[in-house]
């Protein structure tokens, strides 16, 4: 864990769409995770990130790396754009390679009648290619725009229950990994 005894969680917001909802979902999410007590939680929001589509090396995939592999567990802020991911997203994962081995990942996707699940089922194929694991849990909101107030909260039972099994699916994860990775180096 960090110098502070906890795991470094980073927040991917993956959308970057003009008038996207991401915020809304993302915020929500991360006050669950700075709630849940275990986390030190870092946010990337890839609307700022300005990695390079055609991956080359700059000075802002260089700093994004460096947050990566700082990191003990990610989630990812996802919508579904026709069936799949956003293209940002896939741009960020390919933009490194080893800071992303040996760590959990978890998603939060949300999406008109599908809640983003066919969004998330693709990007298990991926980040399974990179070697992350791959949390079982997943928070979805279908119709997303209707399921928060206002305020940014939402009343979906479901996936408040989701975001807690996953954060305790992170913590797990995250924990035993940290030390595997510090006791044994990955061999990927």
């Amino acid at each position: 864990m960090s110098g502070s005894g906890l795991l470094r969680l980073e927040v991917i917001v993956g959308s970057v769409r003009a008038g996207r909802f991401a915020p809304v979902v993302a915020d929500w999410f991360i006050r669950r995770a700075e709630n849940d007590g275990r986390f030190d939680v870092g946010i990337l929001d890839l609307l700022d990130a300005q990695l390079p589509d055609d991956l080359s090396e700059t000075d802002e995939t260089s700093a994004f790396r460096e947050r990566l592999a700082a990191a003990d567990a990610f989630a990812v802020v996802t919508s579904e754009y026709n069936h799949g991911y956003p293209g940002a997203l896939k741009t960020a994962i390919d933009s490194a390679k080893y800071e992303w081995r040996a760590k959990p990942i978890g998603f939060v996707s949300y999406g008109g009648l599908s809640g983003g699940l066919r969004a998330t089922e693709q990007l298990r194929q991926v980040v399974a290619e990179v070697h992350m694991v791959s949390v079982r849990e997943q928070v979805s909101f279908h119709r997303a725009r209707k399921r928060f107030d206002e305020n940014g909260e939402t009343t979906d039972g479901a996936a408040i229950d989701a975001s807690t099994r996953m954060l305790g699916q992170l913590a797990w994860w995250g924990g035993l990994l940290r030390a595997a990775r510090a006791s044994n180096p990955y061999p990927g």
